[in-house]
Order: C-alpha cells, then sequence, then structure tokens
C-alpha cells in the first residue's frame, strides 16, 4: 500500500505518503491565497523524499472539506487527476476528521477551522476517531454556550478565544493524519466519503441580482 494523502481546505497546502504502517513522507506550508502554486510541488517534495515514483501510489486520499470554494477545489481536482491518471482509487475524508485525529484526545471536544465572514466550520467529537454530528458553519458566539467547556482544536479555535477559551494545537490539517485515518479506516474496512466538495454554504462569489444576459443581435 502506498497512499497520497493531500488537503487545500484550509490555509494549509499539505500532501503526504503513507506505506500502511506509517507516514513516510509529508510537506506543508501555510498560504491561503497559493493552493494552485504550492500543491504539485509539495506533492513532487514527499516523493522524493520517500524515493519513489508517482506510478507506485496505490490510492489517493483528499480532504473535502468543509472549506473555502476556491482552495478547496484544487486539493480535490488533483486528487481526481491523479486518481484517474494512475487508475487508482479516491478517498475522501473531512477535513475535520484529520484535525480530530492529530489531536490524539480521548475525551469529549470540538474541531473549529476558519470559514472567514466571522464564522468557524465546526463539529463535535467524542474522542480523535469519533465524530457526533455533522460539520456544521456557525459564529462562534452563536454556539460557545453549547460547547462550553469542551476542549477545541484548529485555527478557527484559536481565532476566537472568548468562544473556545481551551483551544489547543492543532492549528491546521496535515496530510500526514489524513493519510494515517485513511489507512486505519481501510486497514477496518470501513467507508469513506465520495471526493466530492463540502461546502456548507455558496461561494462568495454570485451572480449579481437583476443580472441581464445581453446578447448579439
Amino acid at each position: 500500500m502506498l497512499l497520497l494523502a493531500v488537503d487545500t481546505a484550509t490555509p494549509a497546502v499539505t500532501a503526504a505518503l503513507h506505506d500502511g504502517v506509517s507516514v513516510i513522507a509529508e510537506s506543508s506550508r501555510v498560504d491561503a491565497r497559493r493552493h494552485g502554486e504550492l500543491l504539485l510541488p509539495a506533492v513532487d517534495r514527499v516523493l522524493a523524499a520517500a524515493g519513489v515514483k508517482l506510478d507506485s501510489v496505490t490510492a489517493v486520499v483528499t480532504g473535502v472539506g468543509p472549506g473555502p470554494y476556491t482552495g478547496l477545489r484544487v486539493g480535490l481536482v488533483t486528487a481526481a487527476s491523479f486518481g484517474s491518471a494512475l487508475g487508482v482509487p479516491v478517498y475522501g475524508l473531512c477535513t475535520l476528521d484529520g484535525l480530530a485525529h492529530a489531536s490524539g484526545l480521548d475525551e469529549p471536544f470540538v474541531v473549529a477551522t476558519d470559514a472567514r465572514r466571522k464564522e468557524v466550520y465546526w463539529a463535535r467529537y467524542a474522542n480523535a476517531r469519533e465524530r457526533v454530528g455533522e460539520p456544521a458553519v456557525d459564529r462562534p458566539a452563536d454556539i460557545a454556550e453549547s460547547l462550553a467547556g469542551l476542549p477545541a482544536v484548529g485555527a478557527g479555535a484559536l481565532l476566537y478565544p472568548d468562544a473556545f477559551p481551551d483551544a489547543r494545537d492543532p492549528e491546521y490539517v496535515s496530510a500526514g493524519a489524513l493519510a494515517s485515518l485513511a489507512a486505519e479506516k481501510l486497514a477496518r474496512g470501513e467507508e469513506f466519503l465520495p471526493p466530492l466538495p463540502l461546502y456548507l454554504r455558496r461561494p462568495d462569489a454570485q451572480v449579481p441580482k437583476n443580472y441581464k444576459v445581453v446578447t448579439p443581435k
């Protein structure tokens, strides 16, 4: 087994290789505006670090979000392209689940990432491997009371300390954590999400109201 994992749902552009036992190479760089420029070089770096070629990959793992539209689609399109070119399966994982897995927490907690517009993408967890309910997007103040007393991981928690006073690392998801989670799920025969974007809300860019289509005569 050789899993190639990628994620661009957060400002972290991250790629990793997992051989079924452990992560053998990983590259991450935080830059919210350059997902498209940084992802393929990151993949090249992990392949070079592991001393393998792309055609050795047996499956691709991609974070499906939730995340902003522009960044999120970079990782998904890249994963789909690799899967098609190599003829290997592409597995989707919730990006928040990757953060949860990396936390290693064995108690109830929350994962929160920055959703912009003064909101967070978030989900509640029973432990590092068990999510409780579906991911959501909300203003931190609107969910603070219901989540009171719970530790929180992720950039969203660090960004809003009033709502998440017990904020902890990791700040961003790592492809290594996604790959490790995927390897565990494959070993247990568990299902994956389809490699499709989990946006939770409409893109920032929208067609203006009362927009008129002008066609040439």
